[in-house]
């Protein structure tokens, strides 16, 4: 991009025959649009394909939101595009810090909906947790979030605008190169992002573009409670990590805890995670199992989870129910959760016990709830 810092505003002027771009309706967000979109855009208005590398690199790499601050183009030039397009940001409805460091966003998206995001901050690492959805698809029973029905899926503008949010909120622009706040990301927010799989695939796109955000495909995990005929596709086309939320041993009990285990059972999932694009030792599936106190915690269901995930390139992150308000059950003693990960992990299988993160701001994994609700359809004129 230095060639493109070096130009002069007489430069700019001269090179671009179109200086008042025609001002749309509404102006298009940036935030989620596609670079070859953007190119085509910017070309029918007669802008050179520079022009576009630009855009990007204010948006993802600068962060700005605020066209008066693009330095490298001519001033009126910046406002027209700022008359025909906007850099959309979530509204913060509500921040809270928990006393272990995590911090939890209320957003606000189009329709007056809200969701939620969460950053956990590791001495190693720094994890954002986004959501996919307003409200969940799926009514997992141990779930917080499956408590609130489906509204709509969020946009690729929505679901990158929460990681550009929680930038602006860290003070991480420009991109640093290293020592990055925001190490990992996770989808394990509201939603089932394998049901909205388009918006989903397009975000990750904008995130992994080297000359934007340019996080690694490695260091992004998508979280599936089963959706069996998309997994292929999401390991072929995106090639993230794949968390699974199994929890259950048996169909009975998923088809309970589960539900979405009635059309996806067991059997189905394990054969999709086997058939996963890219898995091996160095890059296993992960395999989620809360841990619920006299329901799936017992020696008998770990010996049974060892043999389920025979051949598996696998680990297990066994996580402590974590409660919600109205929660029907109640988190595996200490003394119960440890002796379950020794029989796995002496099976081969690493099994780490997640550590309970921002309980106290309902922030930590399956406490994600939003006031959305979907509104009933209106009645057909008569």
């Amino acid at each position: 991009m230095d060639d493109l810092a070096g130009r002069t505003a007489a430069e700019d002027v001269a090179t671009d025959p179109c200086t008042g771009p025609a001002e749309p309706a509404d102006p298009i967000d940036l935030v989620g649009m596609d670079r070859a979109v953007l190119a085509a855009d910017l070309a029918s208005l007669g802008l050179p394909a520079f022009r576009a590398r630009q855009l990007w690199h204010w948006v993802y790499c600068r962060g700005v939101t605020d066209f008066s601050a693009m330095t490298t183009i001519a001033k009126p030039l910046r406002a027209a595009l700022a008359r025909r397009y906007r850099i959309g940001r979530p509204e913060v409805v509500r921040a809270e810090r928990s006393n272990d460091g995590t911090t939890k966003w209320l957003l606000g998206v189009a329709d007056a909906h809200r969701i939620e995001a969460v950053h956990i901050p590791e001495d190693d690492r720094g994890t954002l947790c986004i959501s996919s959805q307003v409200g969940c698809t799926l009514t997992c029973r141990f779930c917080h979030t499956g408590t609130q029905r489906w509204v709509r899926n969020l946009t690729a503008g929505e679901i990158v605008g929460q990681l550009l949010h929680a930038r602006d909120a860290l003070g991480e622009w420009p991109t640093p190169p290293d020592g990055r706040l925001i190490t990992n990301l996770v989808l394990m927010g509201m939603g089932e992002p394998l049901y909205n799989y388009d918006n989903v695939a397009a975000a990750l796109h904008l995130i992994m573009d080297n000359e934007g955000l340019a996080m690694s495909r490695r260091r992004i995990t998508l979280s599936t409670a089963g959706v069996v005929p998309m997994m292929a596709r999401c390991g072929a086309e995106l090639g993230v990590n794949l968390a699974v939320s199994l929890h259950a041993v048996t169909d009975e009990l998923r088809d309970v805890l589960v539900p979405l285990n009635r059309k996806y059972p067991i059997e189905a999932l394990l054969a999709a995670c086997r058939s996963y694009p890219g898995a091996s030792n160095a890059r296993r599936i992960t395999f989620e199992y809360v841990m619920l106190d006299g329901i799936n915690d017992s020696p008998a269901d770990a010996r049974a989870l060892v043999r389920l995930v025979r051949g598996i390139p696998a680990k297990i992150n066994l996580i402590p129910f974590n409660p919600w308000p109205g929660a029907p059950y109640q988190c595996s003693p200490p003394a119960r959760v440890d002796a379950f990960a020794d029989i796995v992990n002496a099976a081969g299988y690493a099994s780490p016990v997640r550590a309970p993160r921002g309980r106290d701001i309902l922030a930590a994994c399956g406490q994600l709830k939003s006031d959305s609700e979907r509104r009933p359809r209106l009645a057909a004129a008569g």
